[in-house]
């Protein structure tokens, strides 16, 4: 983790509502094709729906938020689902209680 990527990730609005959103998946999205959003993760297109951004705007924050730690991507079939890296965002909770 590094703690300027996290941060630079965070400071965007639409970037900290989406891992807002991945924490709670089943409350702010409906499955897509049966796909368990725990498990799996949320469609990058049920993302950019609820974002209601262009999709290249969506995955640019994704692609963001990827690269800082904080989620992870899961491609099955022609889809793409992300979800919270849980393990990323303790270490991040830990770094700040420590560090910071």
């Amino acid at each position: 983790m590094e703690p300027i990527e996290v941060f630079k990730a965070l400071s965007n609005e639409s970037r900290l509502q989406i891992l807002q959103w991945l924490k709670e998946p089943d409350r702010h999205f409906t499955p897509h094709e049966g796909i368990d959003m725990n498990t799996i993760g949320v469609c990058v297109s049920q993302i950019t729906d609820k974002l209601k951004m262009t999709q290249s705007t969506a995955s640019q924050y994704l692609t963001i938020l990827l690269r800082a730690g904080l989620i992870k991507a899961e491609r099955i079939g022609k889809y793409t689902y992300y979800k919270r890296d849980e393990e990323a965002i303790q270490k991040l909770a830990d770094f700040l209680k420590t560090e910071i």
